[in-house]
């Protein structure tokens, strides 16, 4: 090889090693790359640390009366002990003291106490949460409280910069940086409704309630998930709305409680063999299989055998989906349908009613139910496991908070009547459950 050619080739392998041990770029075209340092100077301030203490009652060794009868074990007494945990807190709402964070932060919290940016502790009391969502409504009294704004998470694109800032692992206020990976994230967590934002920005644990904020310096989401084998970061982490949160909580303050849209309709996912076979030209949707007297879809005019195609901006591809798009509205809303009706595509605006809070406890169904608790689903059919306590009959059988049942013992089932009925009559349960995008059938003996 002679001299400028081997200068050349160093000079290459040169600049491709500095180019592969960049981040970032220094430039983007002939623009300086900006820092985000102004962004956070004004963003962090509104992020907040949150401390939980909750008492819980110690077991004692040999827990189980009949194993201490059996062996002529005296009862032990029953301790209690306090147990702390970390997570993060968003300040939306400076004059009234309201913050936001994640349901799974504070559920269950005996005290709850919270550390501000220039290292003031105060104590916060919970407004309202909602599990189904995943968020929580704190108000704390001070006067040295710093908002962020709330973004419109509906305008945010695949691709966008964004910050997370928050408590991982008791590190207060950390900021990461990444982009958002992916919008309308279902089946992520053990939430009920879910339409999560995707973001490689670094979470991990203690992230849970912090903020994911715009470049605008605008809150887009609160941070509530990350997908680990491990436990920490990956590159894969998930945030509720910024408009499902503020949703929410307008809602827990002017009523109190969630009062969440009803559309009234009993549906079933249908795919394209399924529409073809009834002469529709769609590929995915879901089909209005019974009509609820007096609801919203009667008086917008839906019919049974019509196909939902599209909730507002919402496309609807399953059951699932239409749930969600509905449950995640407050009653009141007017919302824009999309069906398909005799092979032609129609749309009109339905206003939705109030979802009822109707729920069961496992235990009064089946005894293989123990340790869950049931709610009518809000979306338009099926029974949601609102929640399932670890260990119980119904975890070691498979059951998780989130799921949907669709079906027992092959008899579809629209309501928590349906499901007892059958209970009733039947020492063997098979339950399909849809969860996520997976359907399974689980045996409850």
């Amino acid at each position: 090889m002679n001299k400028p050619l081997s200068i050349l080739w160093i000079v290459c392998v040169m600049l491709i090693a500095q180019v592969a041990h960049s981040a970032l770029p220094d430039r983007v075209g002939n623009q300086p790359l900006p820092s985000l340092a102004p962004l956070v100077e004004r963003a962090a301030p509104a992020v907040v640390n949150i401390r939980v203490s909750q008492t819980v009652q110690a077991g004692a060794p040999y827990g189980d009366e009949m194993f201490r009868r059996f062996f002529g074990i005296p009862d032990a007494e029953r301790g209690s002990r306090e147990i702390g945990s970390a997570g993060s807190g968003v300040i939306v709402d400076a004059r009234n003291g309201y913050i936001l964070t994640n349901h799974h932060v504070v559920e269950g919290a005996d005290r709850i106490q919270i550390s501000l940016y220039n290292d003031d502790t105060l104590d916060a009391e919970i407004v309202g949460s909602d599990a189904a969502t995943d968020i929580a409504v704190l108000k704390v009294d001070s006067d040295d409280l710093i908002e962020i704004p709330i973004g419109d998470s509906d305008g945010v694109r695949v691709g966008d910069f964004v910050i997370a800032i928050g408590n991982p692992f008791g590190l207060g206020h950390t900021v990461t940086s990444g982009i958002v990976s992916a919008l309308s994230r279902m089946g992520i967590s053990n939430s009920g409704y879910e339409d999560f934002i995707q973001t490689d920005a670094s979470i991990n644990p203690g992230n849970s309630g912090g903020a994911l904020v715009n470049m605008n310096g605008e809150l887009v989401g609160i941070n509530s998930a990350i997908i680990s084998r491990s436990g920490g970061n990956v590159g894969i982490g998930f945030a509720v709305p910024s408009q499902i949160a503020r949703s929410i909580m307008r809602q827990i303050v002017d009523f109190g409680e969630v009062r969440r849209g009803l559309l009234g309709v009993t549906i079933q996912t249908i795919d394209e063999d399924g529409a073809k076979a009834l002469g529709a030209e769609v590929t995915r949707g879901a089909l209005i299989s019974e009509i609820t007297p007096d609801s919203a879809a009667e008086s917008a005019g839906l019919k049974v055998d019509d196909i939902i195609v599209r909730v507002d901006e919402k496309r609807i591809s399953n059951s699932r989906e239409l749930a969600n798009a509905i449950g995640l509205r407050g009653s009141g809303e007017v919302v824009e349908i999309e069906y398909v009706r005799d092979g032609r595509t129609r749309t009109v605006d339905a206003k939705l009613g109030q979802a009822q809070a109707q729920s069961s406890a496992g235990n009064v169904i089946h005894p293989g139910l123990a340790g869950a608790e049931f709610a009518q689903s809000s979306g338009g059919g099926g029974i949601q496991v609102a929640d399932v306590e670890a260990d119980s009959p119904a975890a070691q059988r498979g059951l998780r908070a989130g799921d949907l049942i669709t079906a027992v013992n092959r008899q579809p089932v629209q309501n928590l009547a349906q499901l007892q009925q059958i209970a009733e009559n039947n020492r063997i349960l098979f339950l399909l459950v849809q969860r996520g995008q997976r359907s399974l059938m689980l045996q409850i003996r």
